[in-house]
């Protein structure tokens, strides 16, 4: 099943941000063909406010461990996070639970 994280950065967005990218994206990569899209909610200046990552997992606990062990996470960026099942119904990803 898909699922879609969304997180908002916390008032130290741009710190933990510099300090953890790299981290970050080798984590992403980790993920491999589980990873669907990932990438940064900018506000009206291009600045990254917080992510969005859509993730193949068994469960919504499954989609939870990962989002938790995000070096991003483990950091103290996100200030909020949303963990929600999504299909693919159109786009360049299949539909995997038609």
């Amino acid at each position: 099943m898909l699922f879609l994280i969304v997180t908002e950065d916390g008032p130290d967005g741009e710190r933990i941000r510099r300090t953890t990218r790299e981290a970050h994206l080798a984590y992403l990569k980790d993920a491999g063909a589980r990873l669907k899209f990932a990438g940064p909610l900018l506000d009206e200046k291009d600045a990254p406010t917080g992510s969005v990552i859509v993730i193949e997992a068994a469960s919504e606990t499954a989609a939870q461990l990962f989002a938790e062990n995000d070096p991003y996470a483990k950091a103290g960026l996100p200030a909020r996070r949303t963990i929600r099942p999504i299909r693919a119904v159109l786009g360049e990803w299949p539909a995997l639970d038609e």
